[in-house]
């Protein structure tokens, strides 16, 4: 009989996978580290249902073929394709985004979507978070459902002319300068700062002696 497997160490996947485990009478293991999943991935069966869920490292062919690999990705693709895409979403100042999950192959955010559904990116990045998570249970819950009922779905393939990408953001790229401030409207700041809210590397403003003042939240009229 096929497993399910839930890969995620981030602190809003990992209320994803509670949140599923409480109402799941099926087993579900969580693998919460890349050593982890070097030492438990051997053990992934054919036809095992495995979910990637904020998981930062490199799946191998071998792996997504072998199993049903389904990704959570925050974004509707395949717009916002790669890293930091709910960073990037609320700094490019997009009000909402999905939830989405893809069966993965060996293209970066490319498969088949098994699952899509919206959600709000206004308020704080905790408030964000927390819808995340809500979805999240909804679509894997729902896909869990498929699986043992031998009815996983396809998917529909993703429209290319749509796609956009954008790579991890890096700490450096959270500071805010004087031509920021000169050039951006509040509520670009505002969505800025907030985008970088904990645990994500805060905006900042670097002071003349190299010192580091961080904002970690904000409010404009």
């Amino acid at each position: 009989m096929s497993k399910v497997w839930f890969c995620g160490y981030r602190d809003w996947a990992l209320q994803i996978y509670e949140g599923v485990v409480s109402v799941n009478e099926t087993p579900i293991t969580l693998v919460d580290s890349e050593e982890a999943f070097d030492r438990i991935s051997p053990m992934f069966g054919v036809g095992d249902l495995v979910f990637f869920v904020g998981w930062s490292w490199i799946v191998s062919k071998e792996i997504t073929q072998k199993c049903n690999c389904v990704c959570l990705h925050p974004s509707p693709l395949p717009k916002y394709r790669g890293g930091s895409p709910i960073q990037h979403q609320i700094i490019n100042g997009e009000d909402h985004s999905a939830v989405t999950l893809f069966c993965m192959d060996e293209y970066v955010d490319k498969g088949p979507i098994v699952f899509s559904k919206s959600f709000s990116l206004e308020g704080s990045l905790d408030a964000v978070f927390s819808r995340i998570v809500d979805v999240g249970r909804i679509g894997i819950n729902k896909i869990i459902n498929q699986h043992i009922n031998h009815l996983f779905p396809p998917g529909s393939p993703q429209k290319e002319e749509d796609k956009t990408y954008y790579k991890r953001r890096s700490p450096e790229m959270s500071e805010i300068k004087l031509m920021d401030l000169l050039g951006y409207t509040a509520e670009e700041i505002y969505n800025k700062v907030r985008a970088l809210q904990d645990p994500y590397p805060n905006a900042f403003i670097l002071c003349r002696d190299g010192t580091k003042l961080y904002i970690t939240e904000a409010h404009h009229e």
